[in-house]
């Protein structure tokens, strides 16, 4: 028998082993490249979802402000407004007396409150009539809420400005108005008949001719039953007084 040359046994042997080699890898499972990403999916999922509560969270805090908690001897009042392009679009007491007749109190006095602050835009809003403390507290809350909003809402400084005084049958009437980013956010009569009935007169009708420019933000306002001239008066006063602010 033939003896096999050395070098030729080598190579059999080197070419066994790559086989076996091959042979080898063949059967080893196939290594996924998206498993491991879909292995840490479940997590990533929920980090993004975590991420994804954060930012709804500061989007929903977005626009709004918390004033300081005011101590009043019936409790603390806290208001918070929301705001949208610079204006007061709702206020809350997140904080109010409570207990009692406190309840009852808050309750009326509140919304009152709360109304107010969206018409107006500022804290100058009026005290609520048997609330006296619920309301300065609630004031100086929403002072403190338009303090942290940036002196106000991002609206221009609140300017006054008199309309002529118009003379009547009964007395001059005279008209103030308190304008807030070009709105009337508060109306005044600085002169209105009185002396006998006009004091009466004046008393019933010059409120309601307020409330009606401040909520129209015109002179297109009704004249108020039994008060004609001092109706027609400041309305004249009122119509100067928005010519000279420009509207």
């Amino acid at each position: 028998m033939r003896k096999s040359h050395p070098v030729r046994r080598a190579v059999l042997a080197g070419a066994a082993t790559v086989t076996g080699v091959v042979l080898l890898l063949s059967l080893k499972p196939a290594s996924d490249p998206g498993a491991p990403a879909a292995a840490q999916s479940p997590q990533a999922g929920q980090r993004a979802g975590q991420r994804g509560t954060e930012q709804t969270g500061q989007d929903a805090a977005a626009g709004t402000v918390l004033g300081d908690a005011v101590r009043t001897q019936y409790g603390p009042v806290q208001v918070r407004l929301t705001l949208t392009d610079g204006r007061i679009t709702k206020a809350e007491a997140v904080q109010a007396p409570k207990g009692g007749r406190s309840d009852q109190v808050t309750a009326d006095a509140v919304p009152q409150l709360n109304r107010a602050t969206v018409t107006t835009g500022t804290a100058d809003i009026d005290t609520v009539s048997g609330a006296t403390y619920t309301s300065t507290g609630y004031k100086q809350s929403l002072q403190s809420a338009l303090d942290k909003a940036g002196g106000g809402t991002g609206q221009q400084q609140p300017r006054t400005v008199t309309g002529a005084a118009a003379q009547t049958q009964y007395g001059p009437v005279q008209v103030r108005l308190t304008l807030t980013d070009g709105r009337i956010t508060k109306a005044e009569a600085v002169q209105a008949p009185k002396g006998g009935r006009s004091d009466q007169v004046t008393a019933d009708a010059v409120p309601q001719l307020n409330r009606a420019t401040v909520t129209t933000g015109t002179a297109d306002i009704d004249t108020v039953s039994g008060a004609t001239y001092t109706s027609t008066g400041y309305k004249q006063s009122l119509q100067s007084a928005l010519d000279r602010a420009g509207g």
